[in-house]
């Protein structure tokens, strides 16, 4: 199946593994708070049992340098995107209320930005993360 949209995420590529598979998780879950067209319906096994829904299309992941995550960032602002942003000082903090309060201390140029995820038009997506690579 084709889809109109892209959904990929970028995180640092100096990350230790454990981050890099939680500002994933934290950025997918950002990303499919935008919209309910994004998340499929409940899975059921042959035995009747219901599973929650997953994302109806596959996730890109992408790895770059905290620079180029800056840039992305802006390329997305410039575009009117708004993407799920996670900073470095949120590894630091417990809770959603803490995150935004540590978010709240940066201007946008200054972000420590950490990882971006977007879900948008596959042209738009691919010319914003243009320089990330596929992550392996």
């Amino acid at each position: 199946m084709e889809f109109d949209t892209k959904f990929a995420i970028v995180v640092a590529e100096d990350l230790p593994q454990w981050q890099k598979l939680n500002v994933v998780a934290f950025l997918t879950s950002g990303v499919l708070s935008q919209d309910g067209a994004s998340v499929g319906e409940d899975y059921r096994d042959a035995s009747e049992t219901s599973y929650l829904p997953l994302c109806i299309q596959p996730i890109v992941v992408l790895k770059a340098t905290r620079e180029k995550l800056t840039t992305f960032l802006s390329r997305a602002n410039s575009r009117g995107i708004r993407p799920a942003i996670y900073i470095q000082d949120m590894f630091e903090t417990g809770h959603d209320a803490a995150n935004r309060a540590t978010v709240a201390k940066y201007l946008c140029a200054d972000l420590p930005l950490v990882g971006l995820g977007i879900r948008a038009e596959r042209r738009d997506v691919d010319k914003i993360f243009k320089g990330a690579k596929l992550h392996d």
